[in-house]
């Protein structure tokens, strides 16, 4: 399954939350608050049973249940996890929604521009720099693009045990390169895709990839993911299509 073809099926993957019994201004701002994300709202109404509750699913199979009070934004909340006052050592959660995106393991998002994605890249980035383990990889569509992040990329390269790898389509002039790998992929995909992945340096939990295709001129979609075998997929996968394509010197060497 190429890259493309995994967006797809992760959009096609789509969940459903069905609110029940609730003004129709409310579902409005369910729709608002879920918009990047890769849910479709329904909107139901019972003869008997509980006001305003809201059911998740996929596929056709239940997930969750929650009241809709729990997905809105609370009165003084700032939208993260926080530490419980009452003392018991368990964080509450102010985050919209909060309820069902723990149950989302990839977050679809539409129209994200470059500066977008550049934003979103450099989230993954700062976690492997922070882990300082493991393998970072990254495409940039075009070696024009990369020659702009290439003093980026070193910096993370430099750390001792990073393996950082770098994707892009021949065009443009390659970057100079010291403490990466350059990978030169002669697809269409490459060319049509942003993606950034890390494989988490031997922990589960800070396995994290996002994947986007061009779908318009500096229009991107796509999803984030902090599942495993989603993140685990990416990496092997262009390890296999694309890890002998290092582009090398006049010499002979990896670059």
């Amino acid at each position: 399954m190429s890259l493309i073809e995994l967006i797809a099926g992760v959009e096609a993957h789509e969940a459903t939350l069905t609110v029940f019994n609730v003004d129709p201004e409310v579902a409005e701002e369910l729709r608002e608050h879920f918009a990047d994300r890769n849910i479709r709202i329904v909107e139901e109404r019972t003869a008997a049973g509980p006001e305003e509750f809201a059911v998740l699913s996929r596929d056709g199979e239940f997930v969750t249940a929650v009241t809709v009070d729990d997905l809105l934004p609370r009165p003084g909340g700032n939208g993260k996890p926080e530490a419980d006052a009452s003392g018991d050592g368990e964080p509450t959660d102010d985050r919209v929604g909060g309820p069902v995106l723990d149950h989302l393991d990839e977050t679809m998002f539409t129209s994200y521009s470059r500066a977008d994605m550049v934003a979103a890249s450099r989230e993954i980035e700062d976690r492997a720099w922070r882990v300082g383990d493991g393998e970072l990889h990254a495409g940039f569509q075009t070696l024009d693009v990369l020659t702009g992040e290439s003093d980026t990329y070193d910096l993370l390269g430099e750390k001792e045990r990073l393996d950082v790898h770098a994707y892009a389509a021949d065009e443009g002039d390659a970057p100079d390169v010291e403490h990466y790998a350059v990978h030169v992929g002669e697809t269409a995909e490459i060319r049509e895709t942003w993606f950034v992945a890390y494989d988490g340096g031997g922990y589960d939990d800070a396995k994290c990839a996002l994947l986007a295709e061009e779908r318009a001129p500096g229009e991107f979609y796509g999803f984030w993911s902090y599942d495993p075998e989603t993140v685990d997929y990416v990496i092997d996968y262009l390890t296999e299509r694309y890890g002998g394509s290092e582009r090398t010197d006049d010499g002979g060497a990896t670059v």
